[in-house]
């Protein structure tokens, strides 16, 4: 297994636990985030692009792969809106790689890892083409003028799914 953590800044040297913001964590605990290596897809675009992940899971049906995947070689999707094109074009971002053994599993569905101590990362890596890197990974990826749509389509499915910054996103129709 490998754990890493995506950022537009090119010179973290050490990660520092932070209390977390979501409600439904313990707020007295500092955390490092980590992501595993089969959802860094999700993360493999600029940090406020709002977007819409999602992969083959045990449970996904036939009819769901066949309606959100254009191949049968591809097990992950990701959505952006237009106005992100040139945006996720022109971004470079740095993907620090962590020694795994302080970080325990927090989400399996998302591949979220946390870790209570100070992390140093092992390994540091620069992704000038997220387009390409995407590809590498054989992530469809997806360009629509709204995300809401098929945000509520992706939900309603039996994939595994994420949506991200969608408070970035367009306005619903």
């Amino acid at each position: 297994m490998r754990l890493f953590h995506v950022s537009e800044e090119k010179n973290i040297v050490k990660f520092e636990p932070r209390i977390p913001d979501r409600d439904d964590l313990d707020k007295s605990i500092g955390l490092v985030w980590a992501i595993d290596e089969a959802r860094l897809p999700n993360f493999l675009t600029p940090r406020n692009c709002p977007r819409v992940a999602y992969h083959i899971g045990e449970t996904t049906t036939e009819s769901d792969i066949k309606k959100f995947f254009s191949s049968p070689t591809i097990f992950h999707g990701l959505i952006i809106e237009s106005k992100w094109f040139e945006i996720m074009r022109t971004t470079t971002l740095y993907v620090y790689e962590f020694n795994i053994d302080d970080f325990s599993l927090q989400d399996n569905n998302a591949g979220y890892y946390v870790a209570k101590l100070t992390q140093i990362p092992k390994e540091k890596y620069k992704f000038n083409d997220l387009f390409m890197e995407l590809c590498r990974r054989n992530v469809e990826i997806r360009i629509v003028d709204n995300l809401w749509s098929i945000a509520d389509e992706v939900k309603a499915s039996t994939l595994n799914w994420s949506l991200c910054r969608m408070a970035f996103a367009q306005q619903r129709f």
